[in-house]
């Protein structure tokens, strides 16, 4: 059992930063890999980022590849997503994911492989 709330969105600036912060709960927490994904208006659910439950091994979607950075700290149990030169196009609500499967070493993609979200962050970015 995992429960994760998002924090640090807010509206930026063409070319500003924004940290996303996700808190999760539970025990098993250090023991799944996590994401970020994100949902602008009329479109569907994307993958945007993810990281490995213990190695630091990450995947990134090309349209943020080179801006954004996701990290965490098992310690703290959250997850983090660091967004550099934000983009009108970056702009979405987003949600932070917990794998289904523990001690996993595969990162996935895919919103099936999820099994715990957040309620979401409104991420606005003005031109």
């Amino acid at each position: 059992q995992v429960q994760l709330v998002e924090s640090g969105g807010g509206l930026v600036q063409a070319g500003g930063s924004l940290r996303l912060s996700c808190a999760g709960s539970g025990r098993t927490f250090s023991s799944r890999g996590m994401g970020w994904f994100r949902q602008a208006p009329g479109k569907e659910r994307e993958f945007v980022a993810a990281i490995s439950w213990s190695d630091g091994r990450t995947v990134y979607a090309d349209s943020v590849k080179g801006r954004f950075t996701i990290s965490r700290d098992n310690a703290k149990n959250t997850v983090y997503l660091q967004m550099n030169s934000l983009k009108p196009e970056d702009t979405a609500v987003y949600y932070c994911a917990a794998r289904r499967l523990q001690y996993t070493t595969v990162i996935a993609t895919s919103r099936e492989a999820y099994n715990y979200w957040g309620q979401g962050t409104q991420v606005t970015v003005s031109s």
